[in-house]
């Protein structure tokens, strides 16, 4: 009898061990199944040939903006771009135009008419979502060759942000970083046809549009992206109308194949067009500044979503929405807040309706193939 006993304890161990073995298979191949899952997932949403994009205007940080970022010891701008962050984080890439030259608070801040800006504000529009900027202005030459370089070397630090107009060198100049996003390449090129009158002496602080140049730089990446997007610092300011010169440049970009161009410069905002299937917006108006006039505290937020299909791209009509620079002007400036319209209301900007349909009425003046969303 002991023996049987000693026997079925011991064929007992052996099936309790087998069955273990089953379950750690089991569990094994569930998780790596799992895994594979995951994997095809991931690959799925790296690699489905979609982006979405979101433009805003010009960040031109006069000193009472960074007057009113100024606390307990240090800039704050987070606060001013808190109501339309949500908004610009949710697309995957977000452009604006970096109006005035970071060169930080170690060189002296200044305000117009030669601008110098604290560098935490570049963290605020990267806190915000936007990792697309254009540094080719009028401004840039404004403070001299060491805000330049300050300003470079800041930009430079940030490598999730695609940063284009103004180097440090000639070869960081002539070498045009390529990105890919969903299995979309894109670049960013930026230019400005003018410098305040002020000489450059070199051809990498800035950007300066030339034909012959732009069509160099166009024709050494064309091939090799698949979204082109050109930033253009034009026009006239605080002119709403589209001048000649804008429509010229604008149909020579076209020609070379420029996907999106985005109009920065007048400080208020100015139509939108297309020529042949080149989506043109002519000037996008300010964003955040310590400007005064309506016309230039109401800017541009333009969004398109992106699809590379059977290897061609299609970019949908823009998705158009105001933005309204708003603060308190009492003896001095303070609040500065970013709103969109959507967030509107009469406490904030009494008979915003209004403002809404009077400015959407410029966006249209050239194309409907946009889209206005409600307010």
């Amino acid at each position: 009898m002991a023996k049987k006993k000693i026997r079925l304890k011991y064929r007992f161990k052996v099936i309790l061990a087998l069955f273990l073995f089953l379950v750690v298979i089991m569990v094994i191949n569930n998780n790596k199944g799992l895994n594979n899952e995951d994997q095809q997932m991931q690959v799925t949403k790296k690699n489905n040939n979609k982006i979405s994009l979101v433009m805003v205007g010009d960040a031109l940080i006069h000193s009472s903006v960074y007057d009113d970022a100024y606390e307990d010891g240090k800039y704050n701008f987070y606060k001013m771009l808190s109501p339309v962050k949500k908004f610009i984080t949710k697309h995957d890439l977000a452009f604006y135009n970096q109006e005035t030259v970071l060169g930080g608070v170690s060189l002296g801040l200044s305000s117009y008419p030669a601008f110098n800006s604290p560098q935490e504000v570049g963290d605020a529009f990267i806190d915000a979502g936007f990792n697309l900027v254009s540094l080719a202005n009028n401004h840039v030459l404004d403070c001299g060759s060491k805000a330049i370089i300050s300003a470079n070397n800041y930009w430079q630090t940030k490598k999730n942000v695609l940063a284009s107009g103004s180097y440090n060198s000639q070869e960081e100049r002539n070498n045009i970083p390529i990105k890919e996003m969903n299995g979309i390449k894109y670049a960013l090129l930026a230019y400005t046809t003018t410098t305040n009158g002020i000489k450059p002496n070199n051809n990498y602080y800035v950007n300066i549009y030339d034909e012959q140049i732009v069509k160099n730089d166009i024709e050494k990446i064309r091939d090799k992206v698949d979204l082109l997007l050109v930033s253009m610092h034009w026009g006239e300011e605080y002119n709403t109308s589209v001048t000649s010169s804008q429509e010229q440049i604008a149909n020579y970009l076209s020609n070379l194949g420029v996907d999106i161009i985005i109009g920065t410069h007048p400080h208020v905002i100015e139509p939108i067009d297309y020529i042949g299937n080149t989506l043109i917006i002519y000037s996008l108006g300010n964003f955040l500044s310590g400007q005064e006039g309506m016309d230039r505290l109401i800017g541009l937020m333009v969004s398109v979503d992106v699809e590379k299909k059977d290897n061609q791209l299609i970019i949908s009509d823009p998705n158009v929405m105001l933005t309204y620079n708003y603060y308190k002007n009492g003896n001095v400036k303070s609040d500065f807040k970013v709103y969109s319209f959507d967030q509107m209301n009469d406490d904030i900007l009494k008979g915003y309706k209004g403002y809404y349909n009077k400015y959407m009425n410029i966006v249209t003046a050239k194309t409907n193939r946009i889209n206005k969303l409600p307010i």
